[in-house]
Parts: structure tokens; sequence; C-alpha cells
């Protein structure tokens, strides 16, 4: 999944010959699940047409400030626009735009809109050689990036013209790479490597039956999900569930037992620098496992259990600089019991959640969630969705473990 999806991308398109090329690259937009909605100037519609881009972009396009042929037109707000974006791309940016861009004449709606916007701007010059090396297109370039604009390069190679040199408007894959790896490096966890679990674990009594208990996997996931969208490198270890996530930089694997969870987690722990363990695994298993299906009988069934490993304390134990958080479960003495398993587990933290509040627990969408320290101080949060309950745990740890 790319760090574009959902995002809300506002493409200024100008008047150059470069411009035939922003279908493709609207298009690639599309693809990657953004949302695209396009501004041009009135001289790029001599190189390419508003129904084409609106066709591609599922929204309509926008040129002027109102509908000159229609006395009851509605203002095209350049205000609410720039609002409206994450990100906003300029390609392709003439000499004209970039110069008016500089000096804030804010005549056109695109201009206008650039001025009100709030979110990052990208801008992708294209213009001929000589355009591009003259002294003013120069002081346009050091000028916008001095107040915060970002340069997509141009590339050399055959220009309009038929002259050779640089000047060429980056094409599109480049410039959507450009802007994905801009994003990525700014984002808090790029690098991080996070260990998370996930869901139940099973216990094997026969074929057919097992110890569980009625976790989702769905907090774990959503954990999952936000530290990929901060730019960590996420090893989701998760046991039976029906939850999925589709994401370039989660790395998912799937166990059943306790011991197996307990394994691959000891094959990614040391390489991790954050490890955040929110599955529920089985506290015990059968001591043997019956190879065929027990028949009910009349008489009762008898189980000697034994314990699992427990995987908190095994890393707690060989932790060296891995910042590692524990989820809890209560019943009773929640806040007693949690900040027991802090000190016996060599916690960094531990996020306690009960069963008696309403919203919280196995398989529900939302979470209510108290965050312990290793000094024994908490942090209560209010009952949210559990993407929203991820984002705050995530939040929490980036604001923490350097303290």
């Amino acid at each position: 999944m790319s760090v574009l999806q959902g995002k809300k991308i506002l493409l200024g398109i100008t008047g150059g010959i470069a411009a035939y090329k922003t279908a493709h690259l609207v298009r690639l937009f599309i693809k990657l699940k953004a949302e695209v909605r396009v501004i041009l100037t009135p001289s790029a519609k001599d190189f390419i047409t508003p129904l084409t881009l609106s066709t591609l972009s599922k929204n309509e396009v926008y040129s002027s400030f109102y509908n000159e042929e229609d006395e009851n037109a509605v203002w095209n707000n350049h205000v609410d626009l720039g609002l409206w974006a994450d990100l906003m791309l300029i390609a392709p940016a003439t000499a004209n735009t970039m110069s008016k861009m500089k000096n804030g004449t804010a005549d056109n709606l695109l201009v206008a809109t650039y001025l009100s916007a709030k979110c990052p701007v990208y801008f992708a010059p294209a213009m001929d050689l000589d355009m591009y090396k003259h002294a003013s297109t120069k002081e346009s370039l050091i000028t916008l990036q001095s107040i915060g604009n970002i340069l997509i390069p141009a590339a050399s190679g055959e220009l309009a013209s038929g002259l050779v040199g640089e000047g060429r408007m980056a094409e599109p894959e480049d410039i959507v790479s450009f802007i994905e790896n801009d994003i990525l490096n700014q984002l808090p966890l790029k690098g991080q490597k996070i260990v998370i679990t996930a869901g139940p674990t099973y216990e094997a009594i026969d074929p057919v039956r097992f110890i569980g208990n009625h976790s989702s996997g769905k907090m774990g996931f959503a954990l999952a999900k936000a530290a990929a969208h901060l730019g960590a490198e996420v090893y989701l270890i998760t046991g039976p569930t029906k939850e999925q996530v589709v994401h370039s930089l989660i790395h998912r694997v799937d166990v059943v037992s306790a011991q197996e969870m307990y394994d691959a987690v000891h094959d990614v722990f040391q390489e991790s620098n954050i490890a955040i363990f929110s599955a529920a695994v089985a506290d015990y298993k059968p001591k043997n496992k019956v190879d065929q299906k027990i028949k009910k009988a009349d008489a009762s069934l008898a189980l000697e259990l034994t314990p699992t490993p427990d995987i908190l304390a095994s890393v707690g134990k060989i932790k060296t600089n891995q910042y590692l958080v524990g989820f809890a479960l209560e019943t009773n003495n929640e806040l007693e019991n949690a900040k027991k398993k802090i000190t016996s587990k060599h916690l960094d933290a531990i996020v306690l959640n009960s069963l008696n509040d309403k919203g919280a627990g196995f398989a529900t969408n939302t979470n209510k969630i108290t965050i312990i320290d290793k000094n024994l101080n908490s942090e209560v949060f209010n009952l949210k969705s559990k993407d929203e309950v991820a984002q705050d745990i995530l939040t929490y740890i980036l604001q923490n473990r350097q303290a």
C-alpha cells in the first residue's frame, strides 16, 4: 500500500506542452487510491481537456473563479480548495506560473489557491532549455524553495523545441515516487522495526478441538496499520483471525499456537526497535494432545493442562534498547494487576483494558484504555475506535520512549 492511499491531492496544471502527461499522472494517483482534484489555468486547456481530467479523477475540474456562461454560477472558493488538500502538486510548473507564485500574483484560480494552501506544495518545472537557465527562472526556483515549496527537479532530455537539455518535466512515475519518498522520509517511524502480536492462540486438544479465546485481532491489526502509516517496518505476528491487511511495510506471519508465536517473535525481536504485544495468548495447553478425535461419552472428561511459554516475559529478560509494551485485559483489580505485570515482565509500558468497561475488550470495534509506564504513572483515554486507540498508543510511545 502506498503512503498516498487516502491522501487528498490537489493537482494544479499550467499551460505547457508537458500538460499532456498529467492524464497519466492523475491515473497513477487514482490507482494508489488517492483522491484527486484538478485546477487548470486557462491556458492549460489548450493542452489537455477538462473532460479528460474529470473522467480520470472522477471529480469536477476547476479553471476559473466562476462559470462566466452561467449567471447563477457558484463561486469556486480557492480557500476551501486550499484547505481541502493534504498536498498540492503543480505540474507542469511553467516559468510564468512560478513567477506568479513567487510574487503572489493571484490573477487566476490556481495561484489564488496556492496562496491559500496550508499543506505541503510540490512543483515540477517544465520549460525550454533557455527559459530554464534564465536568471529570472533561477530566482523563482530559489525563492519558492526558500519559502517551503518542494522542488521536483526537471529532467534532461529532448524538449518540445527540438533542443536537448534540462527543462523536461519529470515523468509521472518519477513524480509519484518522489512524493512518496519525501513523505516517507518525514515520517516519525521511518527506519524503525516494530514487532506486533495480534489475535488469539489455539492450543489443540485433538484434531478438531482447541483451547482458545474470543480475541479477534482487531486491535493488533489497527496497531500494525497505524505503525506502517508512520513509516515503520512492521512484523505482524498473528494468531487465527479473519482480519486482513495489505501494506508494503507490513510483513505478516501467521501462527496458531503459543509456541509458534513464541518462536516467530524470537526470530525478529532482537532486530526490532519497538515491540507491542497485543495478542491474547492462551495461558495453558493440554499436556497431551490426542491424535484422534475424542469421542463423546457419558462420563466427564478431564484434561491435564500445562503452562504455555510466557512470550512477553521471555523477551523482557533479553531486551536491550527495545521499547517493550504489553497488554493487560483484566476483569478485577485492574490497575493493581497491570502494574504487577510491568515489573515482573520488565516492560516500558502496559496498555490496560477492562472487560468492565462497556465497548472495550474482545471482538469490538472500540476500546477504552489506560497506559501505565514503568514508573507506574498512568494516563486514561476515552472510549474510541480501535484505529484511534492505535494512534494514541503510538503517539504515546513516540513521546515517551526517549524520555
